[in-house]
C-alpha cells in the first residue's frame, strides 16, 4: 500500500439477489451508488471499519467480515484511499436508513445496478459475484 493511500472499508450486504448501496453525499464519490463504507480511523482494522462503516450509514449490525477485493483508488490531487471489500452477514435486515453521510439507501438487482451511477470499484465485484451465483469460472482481481 502506497504511503499516500489512506485505508477505507466498505460491506457488501446481499439480500436474496439484491445488494444494499448508498448514495453517496460526500466526494471522493458524492452522488455515486456504493457500498456502505468510508475511512478507517486511528487503531481500526480494516474488517471492524468495514462493520462500523455499515452501521454509521445504514442502521444493520453485521458480523463474519470476509476480504473480498481490495482496490487502490488515487485521488486525483495525489494521496487516494486504499480500499478493502468485505462480504459481511447481517444480523438482521430490518428496515434500512440513509444515515450519516449517506443520502439514501436502498436494495438494487445486479440489472438494476446497471442503470446507476456507480464506481468502478463496485461494478466489477458485483460483477465478479454474479458470476459465481450462475457458476461462471471467474478469475480472481
Amino acid at each position: 500500500m502506497s504511503q499516500q493511500l489512506k485505508p477505507a472499508s466498505s460491506a457488501i450486504v446481499i439480500d436474496g439477489d439484491r445488494y444494499l448501496l448508498v448514495r453517496r453525499a460526500n466526494p471522493p464519490a458524492k452522488d455515486l451508488f456504493a457500498f456502505p463504507g468510508g475511512r478507517a480511523e486511528p487503531g481500526e482494522t480494516p474488517a471492524e471499519t468495514a462493520l462500523r462503516e455499515l452501521e454509521e450509514e445504514t442502521g444493520l449490525k453485521a458480523r463474519n467480515p470476509r476480504l473480498f477485493a481490495t482496490y487502490e483508488l488515487p485521488g486525483k490531487s495525489g494521496g487516494g484511499y486504499f480500499l478493502s471489500v468485505f462480504l459481511v452477514d447481517c444480523v438482521d435486515i430490518g428496515d434500512v436508513k440513509a444515515l450519516d453521510d449517506a443520502l439514501e439507501a436502498g436494495w438494487y438487482s445486479a440489472r438494476e445496478v446497471d442503470a446507476i451511477a456507480v464506481p468502478d470499484s463496485v461494478a466489477e465485484c458485483i460483477a465478479r459475484l454474479e458470476g459465481w451465483r450462475v457458476g461462471a469460472t471467474m478469475v480472481e482481481i
